[in-house]
């Protein structure tokens, strides 16, 4: 599977608010992936980007300066 494909399984829903930590997240919007937290009421969209690193995030880390 790339990036952008669509996934071959279904995928859940998120349970809780990222921002409240509410349970009354519910599906919002036009496209997948969209939600509405009715507790705070924010919105909000998830997208699976891919497993791994970035490629602009393989850069090795800055060096210990302890």
């Amino acid at each position: 599977m790339t990036v952008g494909e669509e996934s071959p399984t279904p995928r859940v829903q998120p349970f809780y608010c990222p921002w409240c930590g509410e349970e009354d997240f519910v599906p919002s919007g036009e496209e997948q992936g969209q939600y509405h937290c009715r507790s705070c009421d924010r919105r909000y969209a998830v997208k699976f980007l891919g497993l791994g690193a970035a490629i602009e995030d393989t850069a090795p880390w800055p060096s210990d300066t302890r």
